[in-house]
């Protein structure tokens, strides 16, 4: 069962309102999110509360909270069934992309078929990843002319003109705000997806747990790169 948190950290934040976060605190993300949106916050959080250090891991994997000794963990996509606790922020969107520059010279994709006649950059090894999927009945089958297993390097590859990518929003918001890259086929994007953070506290989660929780998730959903706003996801059961 998937437990709401918020109300819980709350309760506990009363209960303990005199606690000082200490210790040190291990929080786990996606690597290229941790870059671009934890890291920061961690270094705030840190000159905030100057007794907890932290212990950041970033990989693209689900990395098992429990038996990892993780304290917090941010997940983008849908949840299992769990006792952990989870805090949504917000969401992302999975976008196709590709520079001015090159769209101004092969033209751009006015639906999701269009795309057979375009260089693609696929950011992963994945063979899933080749067929792109718009929406619940729409699947296009791309063949790339690189696959890398760096999202970055894809991204600056579309940025440099080479390319057509799909990424997730949170990637490129800052390349899109400024022109270098463009979003396409926004009309044909699928369901956004869900960002939560995740914490093994329970209803009683100790004080750096709870102090980087309140902190991370105000962060979060003021991010222009997460659509953020969103309430604490309501248990339910499996």
């Amino acid at each position: 069962t998937w437990r709401a948190a918020m109300g819980g950290l709350h309760a506990a934040s009363a209960a303990g309102l005199h606690a000082q976060p200490t210790g040190t605190l291990c929080v786990t993300a996606p690597v290229l999110f941790g870059s671009l949106h934890i890291r920061p916050i961690i270094t705030a959080y840190l000159d905030a509360y100057p007794r907890v250090n932290v212990r950041a891991i970033f990989v693209d994997r689900n990395v098992n909270l429990i038996e990892e000794g993780i304290d917090v963990a941010l997940r983008i996509g849908a949840l299992p069934d769990s006792e952990l606790q989870a805090v949504a922020v917000g969401t992302v969107r999975r976008i196709v992309c590709a520079s001015p520059a090159y769209l101004k010279k092969h033209g751009t994709p006015s639906q999701p078929s269009d795309l057979v006649d375009h260089q693609i950059v696929v950011a992963s090894s994945s063979s899933q990843l080749l067929e792109w999927r718009f929406g619940k009945k729409t699947t296009v089958s791309v063949t790339p002319r690189v696959t890398c297993n760096l999202n970055d390097v894809a991204i600056n590859m579309a940025i440099e003109g080479f390319g057509v990518t799909r990424v997730l929003s949170y990637q490129v918001t800052e390349a899109i705000e400024r022109g270098r890259l463009k979003a396409i086929l926004t009309d044909f994007e699928p369901e956004p997806i869900p960002v939560h953070l995740l914490h093994t506290g329970g209803r009683g989660p100790s004080a750096k747990v709870r102090s980087f929780i309140d902190f991370a998730v105000e962060k979060l959903r003021a991010s222009p790169a997460i659509h953020g706003g969103a309430t604490t996801r309501p248990a339910r059961r499996a």
